[in-house]
């Protein structure tokens, strides 16, 4: 069971100068942290005369870089055997902190799972479930939330993963699938998140097809075949029933059939292949 004295907290911060001393502050009164580390992304309110003030640790970016290129700055200043990430809005009680570590060692990720209810509006809610089930279809696990910043894991094991991080939107999201895909022990605990202070830097509309894209790239190179074999065996059937149709018909096979069967094995080959590619990616890990 991992203790909090061996915890780096990492809190991600960009322009939350009402909020961050109240967050540091929960944070201390919960628990003895081996350190707290604020990386501010070139705030312009005083976050990070706020933040040290409190006393944590400040990093600071000279511009804005992202909330994934925070973590990952967090991640590699961090000295912890094992790290715990919060967001800086006031969303995730930090009560509930010590709770997530006590679970490392057990699991090496440990996500703190939103309930639907406490997730902004109802527009957000949607969005966040249709990408739980598709993270679900292609992980084979069920996920009840994808996107939640309130996250503990061992450093080593996202170090494994930092080059596959995002600079921006969605660190949570790729961390979760890779861990999943990589064979990682993955447990979701459910907290109750607060309404943010401010507003939300996420727009459903805009970031809504990144986070789509970012669950393909990830179980791409993870798993390519859930993505491969669903495509091929719907051109084979598509291609198949057309032909079937067609001889029936007019007593002959048509060229879009015969295009849609040849799709469907150059797809399944190409899916075949690089799950090949993927599992060489794990070739003498222990």
């Amino acid at each position: 069971m991992a203790s909090p004295t061996e915890t780096s907290v990492i809190i991600p911060a960009y322009n939350e100068a009402p909020v961050i001393a109240k967050v540091i502050e929960g944070l201390m009164s919960a628990a003895a942290w081996r350190e707290i580390i604020v990386v501010d992304d070139g705030s312009c309110d005083g976050t990070p005369e706020a933040a040290c003030a409190a006393g944590a640790r400040v990093v600071r970016h000279p511009y804005n870089k992202g909330n994934g290129a925070s973590v990952k700055t967090g991640i590699r200043q961090a000295r912890g055997e094992f790290i715990l990430i919060i967001d800086a809005d006031g969303q995730h009680p930090p009560s509930e902190a010590v709770r997530l570590v006590s679970r490392l060692g057990e699991y090496d990720l440990v996500v703190g799972a939103r309930a639907g209810t406490t997730q902004a509006n109802a527009a957000r809610r949607l969005g966040n479930a249709a990408l739980n089930r598709v993270a679900a279809y292609m992980t084979g696990r069920a996920i009840p939330d994808l996107t939640s910043g309130f996250r503990a894991a061992r450093r080593e094991y996202l170090v494994e993963f930092l080059h596959l991080l995002p600079n921006r939107f969605s660190t949570p999201t790729t961390t979760t699938l890779a861990f999943l895909k990589a064979g990682y022990n993955v447990a979701f605990e459910p907290i109750e998140a607060r309404r943010r202070v401010g507003q939300s830097k996420i727009r459903l509309l805009r970031d809504g097809g990144k986070f789509f894209l970012i669950i393909l790239k990830v179980v791409t190179l993870f798993s390519p075949l859930r993505i491969f074999l669903p495509i091929s065996l719907a051109s084979f059937v598509l291609g198949a029933g057309y032909a079937a149709w067609t001889v029936g018909t007019q007593r002959h096979v048509t060229n879009s059939s015969v295009l849609l069967i040849m799709l469907a094995v150059i797809v399944f080959l190409v899916g075949l292949v690089s799950e090949q590619i993927a599992a060489l990616r794990f070739e003498g890990r222990k």
